[in-house]
């Protein structure tokens, strides 16, 4: 997805929770750093995430490994009119039917995490795509 932003605000906004927060998740227990251990919660939801920071080159690549060994790597790349942000997510585990939809569900994740920050960086616009995408599964207090 190409992010009409300098890659140095794109890249923030991943490393940063207090931006990543208004486009993915909802709480961190920190900002991303190399070696640094993290949990992400989706607090709407209920469920959470716990993930090592692997590798971080600035501006470059971010590379983090959750708990069930699956990996997610940002690679940023600086164009004319903005940054390339290519996401590979890798490691899944099942039989084939089982990898089939776990790839299905992490692409169509990250599209909308990749739109909710284009719409937050480009023009300021908090769109709660993640929030919204499964309104009836929120939890009740």
């Amino acid at each position: 997805m190409l992010i009409r932003k300098p890659v140095e605000e794109v890249f923030e906004a991943f490393i940063d929770p207090t931006l990543t927060t208004k486009f993915w998740f909802t709480k961190s227990s920190g900002r991303l750093e190399e070696g640094k251990r993290i949990r992400w919660d989706w607090e709407m939801y209920g469920v959470s995430a716990e993930l090592t920071v692997e590798q971080l080159e600035q501006n470059k690549r971010i590379l983090i490994k959750f708990d069930d060994d699956t990996t997610v790597e940002w690679i940023f790349t600086p164009r004319t009119e903005g940054t390339l942000v290519t996401i590979i997510n890798e490691g899944f585990k099942g039989n084939p039917n089982e990898i089939v939809n776990q790839v299905i569900d992490s692409t169509g994740g990250f599209t909308i995490v990749l739109c909710g920050l284009k719409a937050l960086l480009e023009h300021n616009i908090v769109l709660n795509l993640v929030s919204d995408r499964f309104p009836d599964a929120h939890i009740k207090s």
